[in-house]
């Protein structure tokens, strides 16, 4: 059975002023409503907008500032960072990413980033993998075989993926994919192609490759077949315009 996803994977709940605040300055910076180099609203400004006292307002200031996104200094304001500045492993900001429409060039971004390194994992995971990984990976390939709607494919495929990174034992590389899960949930979604079942079916078989590979300890065949994978999703949200 695929896990759960995490609440804040799946939605933009946001709870108490403070998240409040936070999630529509960082919105406004996402989408560039606030530029980089621009200033934040004067302190007073902000508060009566967003209804909150100067304590919340921050806090929130701070939460902003952690993520790298603004930063306050004396006599002049608090201005927006540059982008390189943020945190893209930070899931608010990640989300922000993803529910902005003009998120093309962040998913171009994305899979730069998986094919640098999910490729090496798959080979790692070639000799290291145990018998129960293994079969963990074969029961997710089967599972996005088998799926009704593109919910039921993502999960599948996020949770062959994670996989691949566990089974290489480099806490490093499961830490990461921690990290983007919900970049790559989104991703994943966006590429399903749970609605057409040939297309479903090419896809799953191959995943199911890159089980074989790793299973048989061919770490040049895992990591091809990965970059396959990861290619052919790119290309997907490409045709879907994403």
């Amino acid at each position: 059975m695929t896990r759960a996803l995490p609440r804040n994977l799946l939605g933009s709940e946001v709870r108490g002023s403070h998240g409040q605040v936070v999630e529509g300055i960082g919105r406004d910076i996402v989408s560039g409503r606030l530029p980089p180099g621009s200033l934040l609203p004067r302190d007073e400004e902000l508060a009566a907008t967003y209804g909150v006292s100067r304590t919340v307002l921050r806090e929130a200031m701070k939460t902003l500032a952690a993520k790298g996104m603004i930063a306050a200094r004396a006599r002049v304001g608090t201005s927006v960072r540059a982008k390189p500045h943020w945190n893209m492993f930070d899931a608010e900001v990640l989300r922000w990413h993803l529910n902005d429409e003009g998120h093309g060039d962040f998913f171009a971004q994305l899979f730069e980033m998986r094919l640098s390194f999910e490729p090496y994992a798959a080979g790692l995971a070639a000799p290291r993998a145990s018998k129960e990984a293994v079969a963990a990976m074969r029961a997710h390939v089967a599972e996005m075989a088998e799926a009704e709607d593109e919910m039921a494919f993502a999960l599948a495929d996020l949770a062959f993926h994670q996989g691949v990174l566990a089974a290489t034992g480099n806490a490093f590389f499961h830490s990461v994919g921690a990290l983007i899960e919900a970049a790559l949930l989104a991703a994943l979604r966006l590429s399903s192609p749970a609605a057409n079942n040939r297309r479903r079916s090419d896809i799953a078989e191959r995943h199911g490759r890159i089980v074989d590979a790793i299973e048989a300890g061919d770490a040049r065949g895992a990591a091809e077949a990965m970059r396959d994978v990861i290619s052919a999703g790119r290309d997907r949200i490409v045709q879907a315009g994403g």
